[in-house]
C-alpha cells in the first residue's frame, strides 16, 4: 500500500499533535515539516526533513496547515497551485463561505482538493449540528464551548501588538452565550490598558463579553483541556419537544490534529475543489475496507 505523504506546515501546538497523528496512522507517512526557523529542530523531528519552504520537500501529497487562521488562505493558495492537497482548521465562522469559494477556484484549476475548517468547531461539531438538524428539522441548536483554552482566540491575542504571551479561556454561560477570559503578559514599554482595548476590539472578541487580565506568567495557567455541549430542541415531523444533547471533553490541539488527518485521508476520495466537513462522506475519513467499516459501524 502506498502511503499518503503529508507535510506539516507550522509546528506550534497543533503541529506537534499532527505529527503524532500521522505517526499513528497506518496509511500515512511524514513527508517533512515546514517552519519559519528551519534550523530549530527539536528532538522529535530529527528523523524528518525540516525546511522553510514546502517546495524543498519530496513527493508531498497533502499539506496539513497548522498555521494561524488568518494566514491559511495565503498558504493554501500557494500550496494548491503546486498540485498538493491542503487541509486546515480555519476557525473564523463568518469567513468560511468566502474562503471555500476562494480556494475552490484555485483547487479546481490545479486538480487538487482543499478541506477547510476541519477542526472540532468548526469541523466535527459542524457535522453533529448537521445531523441534529436532519433529525430535528425545526428548532434551535445551542453550542456551548468550554470551559477551556481556545487555540484560535489565544493565537489572535498573541498577534496583538504589545502582547508577550497570552491565554484565552472560553467560559460557557448557557444558550450559546460565552465569556472570554484573557490572560496576558505585556511586553516592556507597552500600556496594559491600550493593549487590553485592542484585544477587545479584535473580531475574535468583539461579539462576546471579554475580560483581559495582566499576569506575570501565562505558562503557569495553561491547560489544553476544552469541551463542548450541543443541545437541540425542536420538532421531528409534527412531533414537538424532541431534545437531543451531545457532550465531549477533550484535549483541544490533539483532537484538532486527529480530525485534520481524517479529512486529509478523505481529500483523496473527492473530486477537485474545496470542501467543508459537512460535505464529506463520513466513511471517507476512516481507514479500512469500506465493506468492513459498514459491517462494523452500521
Amino acid at each position: 500500500m502506498k502511503k499518503i505523504r503529508a507535510a506539516i506546515v507550522g509546528y506550534g501546538n497543533i503541529g506537534k499533535y499532527v505529527l503524532e497523528a500521522i505517526e499513528a496512522a497506518p496509511d500515512f507517512e511524514v513527508a517533512g515539516i515546514v517552519r519559519r526557523n528551519a534550523t530549530d529542530v527539536p528532538h522529535e523531528l530529527k528523523l524528518y526533513p525540516v525546511t522553510d519552504d514546502i517546495k524543498k520537500l519530496n513527493d508531498v501529497d497533502v499539506a496539513v496547515l497548522a498555521t494561524p487562521t488568518r494566514s491559511v488562505e495565503t498558504y493554501a493558495k500557494e500550496i494548491l497551485a503546486l498540485g498538493i492537497h491542503t487541509v486546515d482548521s480555519y476557525d473564523i465562522h463568518g469567513g468560511i463561505v468566502d474562503l471555500r469559494r476562494s480556494l475552490d477556484e484555485v483547487a479546481k484549476a490545479n486538480n487538487t482538493v482543499a478541506v477547510i475548517s476541519a477542526g472540532w468547531d468548526p469541523g466535527s461539531d459542524s457535522v453533529v449540528r448537521a445531523l441534529l438538524e436532519a433529525m430535528v428539522p425545526k428548532g434551535i441548536t445551542y453550542t456551548n464551548f468550554g470551559p477551556g483554552m481556545s487555540m484560535g482566540h489565544t493565537v489572535a491575542v498573541k498577534a496583538i501588538e504589545g502582547v508577550k504571551d497570552a491565554l484565552s479561556m472560553t467560559i460557557p454561560m448557557g444558550t450559546g452565550v460565552h465569556r472570554r477570559m484573557v490572560y496576558i503578559e505585556v511586553k516592556e514599554g507597552y500600556n496594559f490598558e491600550k493593549v487590553a482595548a485592542a484585544i477587545k476590539a479584535d473580531d475574535y472578541f468583539v461579539h462576546d463579553e471579554t475580560h483581559v487580565m495582566q499576569v506575570t506568567s501565562v505558562d503557569d495557567l495553561k491547560d489544553m483541556g476544552h469541551g463542548v455541549n450541543l443541545v437541540r430542541k425542536g420538532v421531528s415531523g409534527q412531533t414537538q419537544n424532541q431534545l437531543i444533547e451531545f457532550d465531549m471533553k477533550i484535549n483541544n490541539p490533539a483532537l484538532t490534529a486527529q480530525i485534520l488527518i481524517a479529512v486529509a485521508r478523505a481529500s483523496f476520495r473527492q473530486k477537485p475543489g474545496a470542501y467543508t466537513m459537512i460535505e464529506l462522506p463520513m466513511i471517507d475519513m476512516l481507514y479500512g475496507d469500506k465493506e468492513d467499516l459498514i459491517r462494523r459501524l452500521v
